[in-house]
Parts: structure tokens; sequence; C-alpha cells
């Protein structure tokens, strides 16, 4: 995005983006009376507008290693694992479908980062685990992605990003459990 830097502050000093704003302001349907819809709408394209920073940066580190984010996901989540991790349970995990991780597993499979194996506790199931050349990969990435992720919450503080850290997880919360009522509605047939 070339217009990162087109944000202006609202009186207590905070940041906006004045065409988010101006966009959402005419979606939320502008009513003076319910400043809280505009202003959840606004954070909803903040939430978005930083994800897609992150996913950038993410990427960035990654370009050249021939690692997609989907597989550098699953990378991460298998490095921490010496046993190995279902895919169903590596789908749960990343909010994707099983099919999504065979996809990410047989490119990760093809480029030596990671493998199949036998379940030992169910002969039926297959484990995903990361090779050798997988950790090599990791480690090599890790110092980029380290000072990367420092370069983009520079400025901000130790609590701050504790707070931030819970705002977002307690949003994806939200998220779950309104897709969790939602999912239930429609299996009663209900409308939401």
């Amino acid at each position: 995005m070339k217009d990162v830097h087109n944000y202006d502050r609202d009186p207590d000093g905070s940041l906006y983006d004045p065409r988010v704003r101006a966009a959402m302001a005419g979606f939320a349907g502008g009513d003076p009376a319910d400043p809280l819809t505009l202003l959840t709408c606004e954070a909803g394209a903040a939430v978005r507008t930083a994800y897609h920073s992150v996913e950038r940066m993410r990427a960035h580190g990654s370009q050249g290693r021939g690692v997609s984010a989907g597989a550098l996901d699953l990378l991460l989540r298998l490095n921490g694992s010496d046993q190995g991790i279902s895919i169903g349970d590596l789908a749960r995990a990343a909010g994707v479908s099983s099919r999504n991780v065979t996809g990410l597993m047989d490119t990760l499979e093809n480029d030596g980062l990671a493998l199949r194996v036998p379940d030992p506790g169910d002969r039926r199931s297959v484990l995903a685990r990361i090779t050798p050349a997988g950790r090599a990969w990791i480690e090599a990435f890790r110092e980029p992605s380290r000072l990367a992720m420092r370069a983009m919450f520079q400025g901000f503080s130790a609590e701050e990003l504790v707070v931030f850290r819970d705002l977002c997880l307690r949003l994806a919360a939200n998220q779950h459990q309104l897709a969790d009522r939602l999912s239930h509605l429609s299996q009663n047939g209900d409308q939401p």
C-alpha cells in the first residue's frame, strides 16, 4: 500500500484513516445517534489494514525462500512438535480445511521441509512432521522475521503489545462464538 502514511488524528490523538471513515460513514448509515456502529466498522477496517501489513512483511521475509504464508504457518506449527501433528489438527489450528493443509503439506514434502509419517496411535492416520531441512529453513528465517516484527511494532511499549494482543484475541474469540451461534441456528433452520 502506497498511502499507509495518510492517516489523521482524532482530537484525542488516536489515528484514523480519513478515506475509511468517509466510506464507512455511508456504509454504517451515518446515524449520529449511533457512533458505535461507525467505530466498529472503522475498527474492522483497521484490523484488516494491520493484518495485510503484517502479512506483507511476513511474505517479504519468506521471499526467495519458496514458502507461501500458509506453508510457513504450518511449518512453524510443526516446528513446535517433536511427535508430529495430524492433518485435521493442523487444519483446526490454522483455521483452514484439511484439503488446504493436504495441499500445503504436498508442497512442503516436495521441498523436503516436512513429511508424513504413520501415526503410532492410529494406523489409519498419518502425522505431519518437520524434517531437519525444515528446521534449518526456520533457523534461517528466524532472525529476519524477528527484526521485521520488531520494526513493525516500533514505538509500542510492552504494555501496549499486551493490550493489542488481548484485543486481537478477544476479537477472534467473538468471531468464533458468533460463527458457532450462526452454525447452530442454520442447523436448526432458524434465521440469524
